[in-house]
């Protein structure tokens, strides 16, 4: 995007010490600013690594003086734009960016941005695959684990970046320009974060808000709240989605198929496809319109797709016991994710729902829940909202740790049926994040799989 942007000498306070924070604050060292990394948490164990770049660190507190006295402030996504501390540094006209917006402003190649409620790490993981295979020099980075600023040194004019961006990266961006950005859906999230669904809308709409008419959007045909974010994007079109796809990528009589003025071109059999359920199929749609607009060929779209099992912790088998299947989907953090989750299973179904309540209605998830499923076990802060929901629907039993919660699932399930963890909240009720989570549940099922259920947690 551009070298022109310098920090030679400036002050610069990071907000956060988190991946994305520390990330900055690297490449901000590197760029020749000097560097303040600010951090709530009174320990930061990356504090003797980021002082040996002459990198300070300033942890146990957030103190505004900090901040007042920046020339520029970067935050992590993890630090809410409106946070108090940072009131006299906004009255004072100091500019406050996000990391993603940080790192954009140095980088040579292009930018192809990935949002949407759900699905954006499997589709941003399938796209960097596709682009891969085709032979591009890709790098895969945002909100999927490595920040974008970690990428900027060995950034080159041929270098495709496809990003994940949540919400809170893109809340905080001023010119951060994809060339191609993708909306996949829309639905309520992070309403303990944004004040209401109609912010949390705007801040995904702004994925469009630098794009001009040689950009492209692409955009799910099947989701009235992506197509509704995409109306007003001035950038060309590319749609995606099982119906009513006249141009663009859809699925036809079993194969993924480019509609075009010109006719049809077949790009893969569905039964390439590794991992279950129709929202992985329209990931995969959503991940082939993106990488056909870069370039890719029908080969190497269908050679990624072909050797792509899934991501940790999104509908992953997590093993077996007593004829039970285990699926862990501990990505799916909101309602819409989990009714995705339980859509995916036929019948026989036990739904480990609940963690920490983000917003949204449980009572959404009754209709994909009724006649194919046989239970729900809820854990976390949300148990007396998850009863109230569907405690009439069908059996919910509580559980007060993820050992009790396979357990109880595995009682209630039916030789020949699957338990899938699913919450719809998020876990730091329980544990670090989503991944401690799944990684947890994965070790009970282990656990009952060898030698029957464990009385607690280990």
């Amino acid at each position: 995007m551009g070298t022109e942007f310098s920090v030679e000498g400036q002050r610069v306070t990071v907000g956060g010490a988190a991946r994305s924070g520390i990330a900055a604050a690297e490449l901000l060292a590197a760029k020749g600013a000097l560097v303040t990394v600010n951090d709530a948490r009174s320990s930061v164990p990356e504090r003797d690594r980021l002082e040996s770049l002459g990198i300070r660190v300033a942890a146990g507190g957030n103190d505004p003086a900090l901040f007042r006295g920046a020339d520029l402030i970067v935050l992590s996504p993890g630090v809410p734009v409106e946070a108090t501390f940072l009131d006299e540094a906004r009255r004072a006209g100091i500019p406050i960016i996000g990391e993603l917006e940080l790192a954009s402003r140095w980088l040579r190649g292009r930018v192809i941005a990935i949002t949407g409620t759900k699905g954006k790490s499997t589709t941003t993981t399938l796209t960097g695959r596709m682009l891969d295979a085709a032979g591009f020099r890709t790098r895969v980075a945002g909100n999927i684990g490595t920040p974008l600023s970690a990428h900027v040194i060995d950034s080159t004019a041929d270098t495709l970046h496809v990003v994940e961006a949540s919400s809170f990266q893109l809340e905080t961006i001023e010119r951060f320009h994809p060339w191609i950005a993708a909306v996949l859906n829309l639905s309520p999230d992070h309403l303990d974060r944004h004040p209401t669904e109609a912010a949390y809308a705007a801040a995904k709409a702004r994925i469009f808000e630098n794009q001009d008419r040689a950009d492209w959007a692409v955009v799910n045909a099947d989701d009235v709240g992506a197509r509704r974010l995409a109306a007003g994007s001035v950038a060309r079109r590319r749609w995606y989605g099982f119906d009513g796809v006249a141009e663009g990528v859809t699925v036809m009589g079993g194969t993924v198929v480019e509609r075009g003025p010109d006719g049809d071109v077949p790009l893969l059999p569905t039964s390439s496809v590794r991992v279950s359920g129709r929202h992985i199929l329209s990931d995969v749609l959503a991940a082939t319109a993106i990488s056909r607009l870069a370039g890719a060929s029908p080969s190497a779209i269908a050679d990624a797709v072909r050797g792509f099992t899934g991501l940790e912790h999104a509908m992953e088998l997590a093993g077996d016991a007593g004829g039970v299947r285990f699926i862990n989907d501990s990505k799916a953090t909101n309602i819409a994710s989990a009714r995705r989750s339980i859509e995916a299973v036929d019948r026989g179904l036990v739904v480990i729902l609940g963690g920490r309540f983000k917003g949204g209605d449980f009572r959404e998830l009754r209709d994909p829940l009724r006649g194919r499923a046989d239970g729900v076990v809820a854990i976390g802060e949300a148990r007396p909202l998850i009863v109230d929901a569907l405690g009439d629907l069908l059996p919910v039993r509580e559980a007060g740790s993820m050992a009790d919660a396979v357990h109880t699932a595995w009682t209630m399930a039916r030789p020949g049926g699957t338990v899938v963890l699913a919450p719809a909240c998020s876990s730091f009720d329980m544990f670090v994040d989503y991944a401690e989570r799944g990684r947890r549940f994965k070790e009970e099922v282990a656990r009952l799989a060898r030698s029957g259920p464990a009385s607690g947690e280990p």
